[in-house]
């Protein structure tokens, strides 16, 4: 999967130009070349310049809608009007931004629609039926959420008629809570883990498909002078001839919850890179996996 929010230009609200459609397109052109199809959004991305550029793209390739699948989300208020930034899951302000989004990148529908972070003052039944309404409309055919824990995804599927098919959550060979807490149990170290117990488990067994959000981990892991666990990116990368990249998203998809990374870099090379991470099984066994794992902790399992 893409992650699309590089794309736009700086983040203010100056407009984006030529030179920044001519990125959006060699990003795009570099991820269909690896075979991903589907490109994840937000409507804050970049103030909205985000899904603008990608709807500019699409409006230059007649018939690249109908190939891909297009992933946005809502919910996320940045500062404005010197207010500060806010979460809003309010159902006339999901529908609102659903709208927005439409227009920007220039289609009639979404495919698949994420709460973007969960909001302490969203009504359920209200969002539900924002979210319905959405879905009759044919303007959204999936719903599914972002950085949510177990709890939370119960309680608003228990007022939705459609299934929460998604949780993208940042997981990557750097932010490891979401494998450590299943293994910290009973250890003080145990305490200092922030992601939330059980949620991986819980959209396993409801067939929720995990999405991996900074899962090249801001590139740490591409240079082998970047310390051990880098170095060993790159001894791995060389054994199985493909690149770091492609090992450090092997990793998360070697997991046995079918994780989904979502790979944000603009850089067309580096796109490439992860060809291998599309097009090849995991090259990992089991204990290249751990010798990674306890690498990039940089302390022994308990």
């Amino acid at each position: 999967m893409y992650g699309c929010m590089g794309l736009g230009g700086a983040w203010d609200t100056l407009p984006y130009g030529a030179e920044d459609i001519a990125r959006a397109e060699a990003a795009v052109e570099a991820a269909l070349d690896i075979g991903v199809t589907v490109f994840d959004h937000a409507d804050i991305y970049r103030h909205g310049k985000s899904e603008s550029v990608f709807g500019e793209v699409l409006a230059r390739s007649p018939g690249l809608r109908e190939r891909i699948t297009l992933q946005t989300k809502c919910g996320i208020r940045l500062p404005d009007d010197g207010r500060p930034g806010r979460y809003d899951l309010r159902g006339a302000s999901v529908l609102r931004r659903v709208e927005e989004s439409l227009t920007r990148l220039r289609t009639d529908h979404v495919d698949v629609l994420l709460l973007h972070r969960p909001d302490p003052l969203a009504d359920p039944a209200e969002l539900a039926g924002a979210l319905s309404s959405l879905h009759r409309q044919g303007l959204v055919r999936r719903f599914g959420v972002s950085n949510m824990h177990a709890a939370q995804m119960a309680r608003l599927q228990s007022f939705l008629d459609v299934p929460l098919t998604v949780n993208q959550l940042e997981m990557s060979l750097h932010r490891r809570d979401w494998v450590e807490e299943g293994v910290l149990v009973n250890t003080v170290a145990g305490a200092g883990v922030g992601f939330p117990s059980g949620t991986v488990e819980h959209c396993v067994e409801r067939g929720v498909q995990l999405q991996a959000w900074g899962a090249l981990a801001g590139g740490r892991f591409s240079d082998p002078e970047n310390g051990p666990a880098a170095a060993l990116v790159a001894r791995l990368a060389e054994a199985e001839g493909t690149t770091p990249e492609a090992i450090v998203l092997w990793w998360l998809q070697r997991h046995p919850a079918g994780i989904v990374p979502v790979v944000g870099t603009t850089r067309p090379e580096r796109i490439r890179a992860c060809r291998d991470a599309v097009a090849r099984a995991p090259g990992l066994g089991h204990e290249q996996w751990y010798e990674l794992w306890t690498a990039a902790r940089g302390a022994p399992l308990p």
